[in-house]
């Protein structure tokens, strides 16, 4: 069933090195990976955004002295240039990975662009503790982060979160794409849908140092064609003014039978960089019309999962969506002097989609009766983010202490009609949709959600930053209004307070080793019983979640390994099986364990290797069903490795390969059948030359090489997997 989701400062540039000079540079470079100086990252090897210094790279490394990063500057690159050495921790504010209490990882556009992304999802799921629980051609991302479910709206844009769409985030509008493992309220604040597994914040471009214009052609098997393109230049005696444009149009069929897609969007960056004042506005608009998208299908019929289906079929054949965002938003910040800086955002994003509302459950032999509907729906956000970082010392101790606020307003508005009139089909041989049989009506508000919080974080540096220590608080007031969509009465509301805090500490034992713990707790919305339910809309109290967390990173200068482990305890939601209702029950908690390893293991081959082995629980279920003890949709394992190659005896040309594994997971608390295990495989290649002077890219990928069958589970939902697609690109940098 198709089920919608509630839920910089001057940069120095790269100069020309000659080669003999470059040699040198590169001996020089090797013996400095003595972890004392790896970490004081003067040297970095990485790729840098232009595409010419990326040619280059590819006969020979480029090696360029830089200084630290400036204040409103995205940190570097790390060795390989797939990921950062830094990112944004919320209102903590950028830190290198070392320095901070938790696992992240920082993605690259340029790893963005070598592996063909087109969603968020496409990007994180390298990352084994994180997998998008709907396939490419669905309604929309959906993640799981940890063992828990991470909602689309749970995507925070330049650290505001409600700016982006619940279905997707074209990423040709972006730069970075960061993760956090665990709960990341405090950082963040609450997000709209309250996740617990994690963070992801996305950065959006904003011009560089280098002037840009770049033209991307776009193939998607099986016949998809579209264009990007990507401006950028500064202005200003000394390059104060920024302004950076993207757009993206693609139109064609899809991988799905009969299916069609077309997708456009257009965004704008403007930004200034003064030795006090930092600035930014960004504002984007995304459409999308899809004619057969990738629905989900329950299985509440089922005592044994039938074998998936091929991915080319359309469970619910005639299926129909259109999405529409536009957001705007902006930030500032301003040094006071030496010890006070002031910061401010704000934000506000509209968006809604129409959308078929198929359902039908499956039978052990895939059999269903399928009915049609309509679900469409609309929201709309106004956020502020406003504070201070205080840099002083005390005895010796230096403090970085932030104080601010944050404010979320979000209306949403639905229409829901659903058909009385039902078609036998099958997941093998389906049927197309019967008519609704209704009029389609206008969305009407349902709901209405308002978050503030206040924060107080302090982070102590001792021991020249060998022992760094965190601990604050976010006071968090949750109010939510529900309303009757046909009558417009408001028909439940409450308002809740709750604090979360975050304690958490680093320790460097040597320069290039940072043992880490914390201690957070998330905050998440009751939310409301979902249709089909006894007690349909009612609203429920929010409730807090607990994580506890140790871990060891290694930086050994070219590679970055680390370590960790976990435990997240969460209050469970289920449908009682005998009443029929829906509400609290028991509790989830997720014990795991976290292996990782990024950057250029050898010289011109990149490597991202992690694997997350979990133990799943849930405790004091009493809901009907047959007494079980194990999480749902939670697989006992997972890993991923990929890697990049530059062959030496081809000039720019360079290849990759990477496979994902999952394991198998429970589909429910009956514990009837499993989900089976899957894995993909997927490759890819690149061609960087000149032709008429101009930097070209060449970019091949397939995704699923084998063409694998299987299923991807989203709470009691399945859908199949995308068959093999064939992604090509051409890119030249005028």
């Amino acid at each position: 069933m198709s089920n919608r989701i509630t839920q910089s400062g001057a940069r120095l540039q790269r100069t020309a090195v000659s080669k003999a000079i470059g040699r040198l540079l590169i001996g020089a470079a090797a013996v400095a990976a003595a972890p004392i100086l790896a970490q004081a990252q003067t040297v970095d090897t990485s790729q840098n955004t232009a595409t010419a210094a990326k040619v280059d790279s590819q006969s020979l490394p480029a090696v360029t002295v830089k200084a630290a990063a400036l204040p409103g500057e995205l940190p570097r690159a790390y060795a390989g240039g797939q990921v950062a050495r830094g990112g944004s921790i919320g209102v903590l504010g950028t830190a290198n990975v070392m320095d901070q209490p938790f696992a992240v990882t920082n993605y690259t556009s340029d790893f963005i662009r070598d592996t063909q992304a087109r969603t968020i999802g496409d990007v994180v799921i390298n990352n084994a503790s994180v997998r998008t629980e709907q396939s490419s051609g669905g309604f929309g991302d959906a993640f799981q982060i940890r063992g828990f479910d991470v909602s689309a709206t749970d995507v925070a844009l330049n650290g505001l979160y409600g700016m982006v769409s619940t279905a997707r985030v074209p990423v040709n509008l972006l730069e970075r794409v960061e993760v956090l493992q665990g709960p990341g309220s405090l950082m963040y604040g609450m997000g709209p849908s309250g996740s617990v597994g994690g963070a992801i914040n996305i950065v959006t471009k904003q011009a560089d140092d280098v002037p840009l214009t770049r033209l991307t052609g776009l193939y998607q098997s099986k016949g998809q064609f579209g264009t990007e393109v990507d401006v950028g230049r500064r202005f200003g005696s000394d390059g104060q003014w920024g302004v950076r444009v993207n757009g993206m149009y693609k139109d064609g069929q899809t991988g799905i039978a009969h299916g069609n897609q077309s997708q456009g969007d257009g965004s704008v960056a403007l930004d200034y960089r003064g030795q006090k004042l930092r600035w930014s506005f960004d504002a984007y608009n995304a459409s999308e019309n899809d004619d057969e998208f990738r629905s989900q299908i329950g299985f509440g019929n089922a005592t044994a999962l039938p074998s998936a289906p091929s991915a080319y079929n359309n469970l619910y054949p005639g299926s129909k969506m259109r999405l529409r965002d536009t957001a705007a938003m902006t930030r500032a910040e301003y040094d006071v002097n030496q010890y006070v800086t002031l910061y401010g955002a704000a934000g506000e994003h509209y968006g809604t989609s129409t959308q078929s509302f198929p359902s039908g459950s499956v039978d052990n032999a895939g059999n269903f009766t399928v009915y049609n509907g309509y679900y469409d729906q609309y929201n709309r956000t106004r956020t502020v983010d406003v504070g201070a970082r205080f840099h002083f010392n005390t005895f010796g101790v230096k403090h970085t202490l932030v104080a601010g606020l944050t404010s979320l307003n979000e209306e949403q508005g639905y229409f829901y009609a659903g058909g009385s009139t039902g078609v036998a089909s099958s997941i093998y041989q389906p049927a197309s949709l019967p008519a609704v049989g209704v009029d389609r009506g206008d969305a009407q508000r349902n709901a209405h959600l308002r978050l503030f919080s206040q924060q107080l974080i302090d982070t102590l540096s001792l021991w020249d930053d060998r022992l760094l220590i965190t601990g604050g608080f976010r006071r968090q007031t949750i109010g939510s209004d529900a309303y009757d969509p046909t009558s417009g009465e408001r028909t439940a509301s409450y308002s809740e307070t709750a604090i979360s805090p975050l304690a958490g500490i680093v320790f460097k034992p040597l320069m290039n080793i940072s043992v880490y713990g914390n201690f957070t707790s998330g905050l998440t919305d009751g939310g409301s019983a979902p249709v089909g339910s006894a007690n349909f809309g009612q609203a429920f109290a929010p409730y807090k979640s607990n994580q506890y967390e140790a871990g060891v990173k290694a930086d050994w200068g070219r590679v970055t390994t680390s370590v960790s482990i976990f435990q997240i305890t969460q209050p469970n939601y289920v449908k009682n099986l005998v009443t029929n209702v829906y509400g609290p029950e028991g509790n989830k908690r997720v014990r795991g364990l976290e292996l990782s390893a990024y950057g250029e293991a050898v010289h011109n081959l990149r490597l991202m290797a992690s694997a997350t082995f979990y133990n799943a629980k849930l405790n004091d279920i009493n809901d009907g069903s047959v007494p079980s003890t194990h999480a749902t949709n939670v697989p006992s394992y997972t890993f991923n490795l990929g890697a990049d190659y530059t062959l030496p005896w081809v000039q720019g040309l360079a290849v990759n390969a990477r496979v994902i594994h999952n394991g198998a997971q429970y589909f429910n608390g009956v514990s009837q059948f499993r989900v089976p295990s899957w894995t993909r495989y997927d490759i890819g290649a690149r061609y960087s030359t000149q032709i008429l002077r101009k930097n070209v890219v060449f970019r091949a990928n397939i995704e699923n090489l084998f063409g694998s069958r299987y299923w991807l589970q989203q709470g009691t939902y399945l859908t199949t997997a995308a068959p093999r697609t064939l992604f090509l690109s051409a890119q030249v940098d005028f």
